[in-house]
């Protein structure tokens, strides 16, 4: 026979509350079995008599025993009802022991994302909270909710929600880049975007040229698929075209993966004449380009593109929503040539089926029914501000700028010559400072004294009173 507990207390609900009901139930309830007034084993009284006991309805008793069944407080036995569980153990808020934090190069792709004892990130890749379209987010939630739930219950198209690929191709559209909607992919992010692209087109040997510095997430999935990297060094107009002439001489290679505006990490972008020349030698030496565009929305005027050049023929186009919405979302796109286009696909389903219908509505939403544009417009005027500022705080610390963004979120910039920057990220991690030294952006890892600066997270008399120490 189950255990019975008379002494419990009456549950007291107040329907003028601004607090939910069942969550006032839920409350009470776990509570009392907190201090022992349910013991383990005992039945709980039925959805019927709570509700009539609580003057409420038997869905909000029926929500709130589910979420105690879901928080292990309750067990549901069927045909028979409620019943109390062994305590659960209480959640504890206190941190784990944290090693001794290394800068190394699996640092921005790990702990930093979940790391608590780093409060001041410069050396982070993404936006503060301050800076996302929250607002829009929330309309776009709001949104989805008033649809039939069967509009957002499915696995989804292969290529990915197509209402908002149509949104994208209007975009592309508006940057001079001409493309369907079936040669658009949707994905999980850039990332995401990238790993797929270089899965689909290149086999162990290959040689594959990358930005130096670049974008360090490109290059552990490019090494843990055994081909041969060759960096082609970055200068303020975009990748040396002469070193990359002689890099396509001698590799051959299969394709160059390249970031062409506000780039990760120097903040440079690509200049129209350097974008041309990259594809006249695309096509003498029959390479592709992979063209890493993630930030076009946040250039201050006119954003360029290798794609508009080549309209998709030899240029495979990345974008994502995860700097200019949010990234929580993942939601990135590969545009391409039809025929490449079908092989991703069947790359991305063979890996793990669809995206996520439900993100994808949720970016459409924001894009056709928020004040989007209006969001960029605030968030490329707050990301030119703070680049002035701290450029200038960083020249004031010493430091040397490769180059002087007018707009995006990085800024590349070095310290003295000498400079252990091992030593100074490690020593500036124990301070709670994120920096992100510069040989995690480089294919070889070779040393080299600069930095990339978050500006979005970099304005902090923490951080510049610690740089100004080191450098001098």
């Amino acid at each position: 026979m189950p255990a019975s507990h008379p002494a419990a207390l009456p549950i007291h609900i107040d329907p003028a509350s601004a607090t939910p009901l069942v969550t006032q139930l839920h409350d009470a309830i776990a509570s009392q079995i907190d201090r022992g007034l349910w013991q383990p084993g005992t039945r709980l009284p039925s959805v019927r008599t709570l509700a009539k006991d609580c003057n409420i309805s038997t869905l909000t008793a029926t929500n709130a025993y589910n979420r105690l069944v879901a928080e292990g407080y309750v067990e549901a036995r069927r045909a028979s009802g409620y019943f109390v569980q062994s305590k659960p153990v209480a959640k504890t808020t206190t941190k784990p022991a944290q090693t001794p934090l290394s800068i190394d190069s699996l640092l921005l792709l790990q702990r930093v994302y979940g790391d608590d004892s780093l409060t001041v990130k410069p050396g982070s890749g993404w936006l503060p909270d301050s800076l996302l379209f929250t607002d829009g987010i929330k309309h776009g939630l709001a949104t989805l909710a008033r649809r039939q739930p069967g509009a957002f219950a499915r696995y989804g198209h292969a290529y990915g929600y197509t209402p908002l690929r149509q949104q994208i191709q209007t975009q592309l559209a508006a940057r001079n880049i001409d493309g369907a909607p079936e040669q658009i992919i949707l994905t999980h992010g850039a990332s995401h975007a990238l790993d797929l692209v270089a899965r689909v087109l290149l086999q162990p040997g290959d040689t594959v040229l990358v930005d130096d510095p670049g974008y360090c997430n490109l290059l552990p999935t490019l090494r843990q698929m055994g081909v041969n990297i060759v960096g082609i060094e970055f200068t303020p107009q975009g990748p040396n075209t002469e070193a990359l002439t002689l890099a396509a001489e001698r590799h051959r290679p299969k394709a160059f993966f390249t970031n062409t505006n506000l780039q990760n990490p120097t903040g440079a972008s690509c200049s129209p004449a350097t974008a041309f020349r990259i594809l006249q030698l695309a096509s003498q030496f029959d390479f592709l380009v992979v063209e890493d565009d993630i930030f076009a929305d946040l250039q201050p005027a006119a954003a360029h593109s290798m794609a508009s050049l080549d309209q998709l023929q030899r240029v495979i186009h990345i974008g994502s929503f995860s700097k200019t919405i949010s990234p929580s979302l993942r939601v990135g796109f590969i545009a391409c040539h039809a025929g490449l286009a079908e092989k991703l696909v069947f790359a991305k389903m063979a890996q793990g089926l669809t995206t996520s219908e439900i993100n994808e509505q949720l970016v459409h939403a924001v894009l056709v029914e928020g004040n989007h544009r209006s969001h960029l417009a605030r968030l490329r005027g707050k990301l030119a501000e703070a680049q002035q500022s701290v450029c200038d705080a960083l020249t004031g610390c010493g430091l040397q700028l490769f180059h002087r963004p007018t707009g995006g979120m990085f800024v590349w910039a070095g310290m003295p010559e000498q400079t252990d920057m091992q030593r100074l990220a490690d020593a500036a991690a124990r301070q709670g400072i994120l920096l992100a030294p510069g040989y995690l952006f480089r294919p070889d890892q070779r040393a080299t004294p600069w930095l990339r600066f978050n500006v979005a997270h970099a304005d902090s008399k923490v951080l510049f009173g610690f740089l100004r120490q080191a450098a001098g």
